[in-house]
Order: C-alpha cells, then structure tokens, then sequence
C-alpha cells in the first residue's frame, strides 16, 4: 500500500482520527487507549462507532488489542448502501452520524442509513441541530438532491432511548470550492420545541420563556412545538429546545438545550431550560461567522476535499475541538490554512473577534483514493 500510517497516543479525538483515515485512505493506530484508567480500553459506545464504520465501508481490517487499549484501523473503501445501526445509548445518534455527514457524499452508492438509539441528550449535538444547520451547510458545498434528508423518525431521551433516526445522502463526484465571508445580519429565529412523556404544556412553556428574551432583539420568531407520542417517544422522559438563527446570506447560526436525563442530576424547569437557550444563541451569534461552533470542522474538512482552487469561510473564535480537527487534517493530508485573526469595530455592532480561514483544497474524489490505494 502506497500511503504509510499514522500512530496516535489516547482516546481523545476518535472519531476525527477514523473518519479521516477512511477518507485519505492511511491506516492509523491508536495507542494507550485509556490505559490508566481503572476500567482500560475502548468504551461501548465507540467500539459500536468502529462497527458503524464498518458497515459502510468495505473491506476494513481492525485490529483491537485484548484489553482494548491499542486499535489498528486500516480502511476499506467507502460503499454506502442501505445500512442499519444501532447506537450504543451512552451516546447520542449525532455522535454517529456527525461522521457519517462527514463520510456520505464520498460513498460509492447513496447512503441510507437508519440509527437508533438517544435522539436528543445534553452532550452531544441532537438531530434537529444538525438537521438545521449541518445539511445547509453542506448544500452550500453543493451536496445536494432530493433525497438529501435527515428524518426523525421517533424521539428517544437519554438515558432510555429508543428513538429512529433515517439520514439519506446522495453521492458527489467532487466538492465545490465557497467563499463564505460576509454572514449578513439576522433576519430571522426558527426553532423546535420538544417533548416526550411529559406534558405537552412542556413545550408551550419552554416556547414563551425563549420568547421573552429573543422578541427584545426581532419580531421574526417561530418556535414549533413538537410532541411525539406512544411508540414514537421513546423509552425516558424529556424536554428540550433548538434555536436556529439565519442570516441574511444563508448562514445559520444555533444553539441547544436538553433537560437533565431522568434520575442523573437535578431536573430542570421548562422555562429556566427556554431562557437559558436563548442566551446561548445571542452568545452564539456574538461569535459569530458563517458556521457556528459545532459545526466548524465539517466545514473545515468540505473545504480540505473540495476542488483544487481556493476556499474561504469566516468562522467565530475556534474550539478546542477544531483546533485539534486541523492539526489531523495536516496530518492526514498536508492541507495548511491561513489563519487570520479579524477584530471588529466597537461601532461596527458585529459581536467578537472573527477568524478567516482559507485554503486551497485536494481535489478529492474517490477515484482518487481508490487509485491510492492500489
């Protein structure tokens, strides 16, 4: 094989360090995997990541270690097709399908993928976040077409579960280079309010709290209530809220909150739950940038495979998460972005400093992997 490996230290990173390895096509080991710890190795629910990704690709070899504190990856390549998953409820769905955005327009055929498990829980992104903000981002990029969806099917809460999610995903040859500098101010906050075993009054009330805080700003705010019932809800109980805020040039901007998993903690009030998303998305917005946080580095890697001519976004102050994302995107495939810092006027009103990022992309395509691979 012509491309040489790469060996990582941790369990830090996981996912990046896999779905990058399928798409450049290096085998990656992974060492000392919790090996302090009192409980060593790989958890659940990443061990159900490894058998995800085993499922859309064909012809990986994995190797895990007795103990479970050294995993070899090397990648096959890319199938897709119909594949059924379910999610180990430790996690949430988005944890799985975050890397299966990042995965499902490269497949040889279109992918459909149908996850069950935690639909919605406080750690990760929930599916009506990426629902709302990862699919219009990744139409910017050209992914497209009719059967580009993300389908909740039925809601589970953590701890519980029980919830179905279907995400469909057309193939793409190529990824097209954007320029995506100039976010626009807000016109408008669309969101969803969410309940399942629990009053639907829930919902009214997350939805007036938010209400109060974000009518201050602009009068265009729909808040749908969804409550889903009998075998659609689930096995636990919950409520909770996405905000999405859009800009005048199309970028969305959002923010979310789940209430506290049943028997985990002290529960939350529907309407402490309403205003304190709310807050979220004006501090979201005060970032600010033509992505928000939780989707900067599926941005950042659009832009890594897009076609060989310069990509440009502007983003809010990187998380950590990201920063870590490019230091691997270097790694996997010596991509370097220029990185300029941008700081807005006081009298400017555009909210906190800007970070440009630009570079030129790979022109990826999968039979350019295939054709490393021979």
């Amino acid at each position: 094989m012509a491309s040489h490996g790469l060996t990582y230290d941790g369990c830090n990173f996981f996912r990046q360090r896999l779905v990058l390895s399928t798409l450049s096509g290096k085998h990656v080991k992974i060492k000392n995997i919790r090996s302090r710890d009192d409980e060593p190795g790989l958890r659940d629910f990443e061990a159900s990541f490894i058998r995800l990704l085993d499922k859309v690709t064909n012809g990986s070899r994995i190797e895990i270690n007795q103990t479970g504190t050294v995993l070899f990856y090397q990648p096959g390549l890319l199938y897709g097709g119909p594949v059924e998953h379910d999610c180990n409820p430790q996690r949430s769905v988005g944890y799985y399908l975050e890397a299966l955005l990042m995965l499902a327009p490269f497949m040889k055929t279109p992918l459909k993928a149908t996850l069950k498990g935690v639909t919605n829980d406080p750690t990760d992104p929930t599916i009506d976040l990426l629902k709302s903000t990862a699919l219009p981002l990744m139409k910017k990029f050209g992914i497209d077409g009719e059967a580009f969806e993300i389908k909740v099917v039925k809601r589970g809460m953590a701890p519980g579960g029980g919830g179905e999610v279907v995400f469909t995903c057309p193939v793409r040859k190529t990824i097209k280079p954007v320029q995506l500098t100039e976010p626009g101010k807000i016109k408008r906050i669309r969101g969803v309010a969410y309940s399942v075993r629990v009053s639907p009054q829930m919902g009214n009330r997350i939805v007036e709290s938010a209400r109060s805080v974000l009518n201050q700003f602009l009068p265009d705010i729909y808040i749908y209530t969804d409550h889903m019932k009998g075998t659609n809800s689930g096995k636990s109980p919950g409520f909770g809220l996405t905000l999405v805020a859009e800009t005048l040039n199309g970028c969305f901007l959002s923010a979310e909150m789940s209430s506290t998993p049943q028997g985990q903690g002290d529960p939350v009030l529907p309407e402490d739950l309403g205003k304190n998303c709310a807050k979220l998305l004006l501090e979201e917005v005060y970032r600010g940038g033509c992505v928000d946080s939780s989707n900067q580095s599926l941005a950042l890697l659009l832009m890594t495979l897009g076609q060989q001519d310069v990509s440009k976004v502007l983003l809010g102050p990187l998380s950590p998460y990201t920063i870590e994302f490019l230091r691997h995107i270097r790694d996997f495939f010596q991509i370097m972005f220029k990185i300029e810092v941008q700081t807005p006027l006081e009298d400017e009103r555009k909210g906190g400093d800007k970070v440009l990022m630009t570079c030129v992309g790979v022109g990826y395509s999968r039979e350019l992997k295939h054709s490393q691979d021979r």
